[in-house]
């Protein structure tokens, strides 16, 4: 079968990476049901430490397309998409188009395709934080609404579905990310010690912070409150590293916040420099889903600094703690977020194989079976 796989931020082509690999195995196990290939990069990720460093240190093929589309507002961006990837459809015509997670690329991409009668196929469908002011959950509901297979990372995204009347082509695979941690986890030993000295911090000696979600970084009142919070916490208790996302730059400059020394702002790093500093970290506060879910694999005490979050799994474990962009509430649950808590059940996203039920469910792999295209 013929599967165009669409990418445009970094957490899509982490997720890439998995399903390229299982592709590799796949057809290697079985030749006569082969699984061909092509990433379309949308690049609505461009910057090179948020894009291109992905494909190089995680063996994701070089893209049989770029669209470059770039920044924009989600209208501008999202239309750019639609445009660009219509005619990359038309001239593969491929039998799937395979979209991953929640952000424009996959909306364009998911369109773009369901309008030219393509099948869609969503890894990560179902997830569901139920605050339609965000743009991740529309870019997730519409998805899910016009895909034809919703690849399920938890028993709570089947239900989501089910309770919108969604049960056909659903299926329950497991966290791509969960099979990532796994595979890399192993990698990062190698470059450890080297990435902490370089930073000239200590294991369980820092905390480790992202912010980068349009939720807090347009609002310059959230996003004040975070970043004093922030100020506090590193100034009072220990150091804070911050990888700061390029539109989160954009944004401080324009509200004119500063950092305290104790804050280490250092440029967004690779997957792997992520891992060591989320595995080393004494505790992490994020606003990104997939850090979250990270934190809660490496048992790392995690603070979320949204009021809700779509993944319910890491909160109800007592791993996760909401925090929203309150001041003295973000600081409460850093302290909150040190006591001890039952060991994280990993089973919750699967067992590592995401990826090869993908495939299977794909071009099933038996001597008599057809692709379910």
């Amino acid at each position: 079968m013929k599967l165009i796989s669409v990418v445009g931020a970094r957490p899509q082509i982490i997720k890439a990476a998995a399903m390229s690999r299982a592709i590799g195995e796949h057809n290697r196990k079985y030749p006569a049901h082969k699984i061909v290939e092509t990433v379309v990069h949308t690049g609505q990720h461009y910057d090179e430490n948020m894009s291109q460093i992905f494909f190089n240190e995680l063996d994701v093929p070089e893209p049989g397309y770029n669209l470059e589309v770039g920044s924009g507002s989600h209208a501008e961006q999202t239309g750019k998409i639609l445009q660009r990837i219509e005619a990359v459809l038309i001239k593969e015509s491929p039998d799937c188009c395979l979209v991953y997670g929640d952000t424009n690329s996959t909306l364009g991409g998911a369109l773009s395709a369901a309008k030219l009668h393509i099948p869609v196929a969503h890894v990560e469908a179902g997830l569901r934080s139920f605050n339609r002011k965000i743009p991740e959950e529309i870019n997730r509901v519409v998805t899910d609404h016009v895909s034809d297979v919703l690849f399920c990372p938890t028993q709570t995204a089947v239900d989501n579905l089910a309770n919108e009347g969604i049960s056909e082509g659903v299926h329950r695979v497991g966290d791509l990310m969960y099979d990532c941690i796994l595979f890399y986890t192993k990698r990062t030993k190698l470059i450890e010690q080297k990435i902490l000295k370089r930073l000239g911090i200590r294991s369980k000696s820092y905390y480790l912070a992202t912010v980068h979600r349009a939720e807090n970084t347009d609002d310059g009142t959230r996003l004040s409150r975070i970043f004093d919070a922030l100020n506090q916490i590193a100034s009072t208790d220990c150091p804070v590293v911050l990888p700061l996302h390029p539109r989160t730059v954009k944004c401080t400059h324009k509200h004119g916040l500063e950092f305290t020394n104790w804050i280490k702002v250092i440029p967004p790093v690779s997957y792997l420099e992520m891992v060591v500093l989320e595995k080393n970290a004494r505790l992490i506060l994020t606003d990104s889903g997939g850090v979250q879910k990270e934190a809660y694999w490496l048992s790392v005490p995690c603070v979320t600094l949204r009021d809700e979050t779509e993944w319910v799994e890491t909160v109800e474990s007592g791993w996760n703690i909401l925090a929203g962009a309150d001041k003295q509430r973000i600081i409460d649950c850093v302290q909150r977020g040190h006591r001890q808590r039952d060991v994280a059940s990993k089973s919750i996203y699967g067992d590592g194989n995401a990826a090869h039920r993908i495939c299977n469910t794909l071009q099933p792999p038996q001597t008599k079976a057809k692709s379910i295209f």
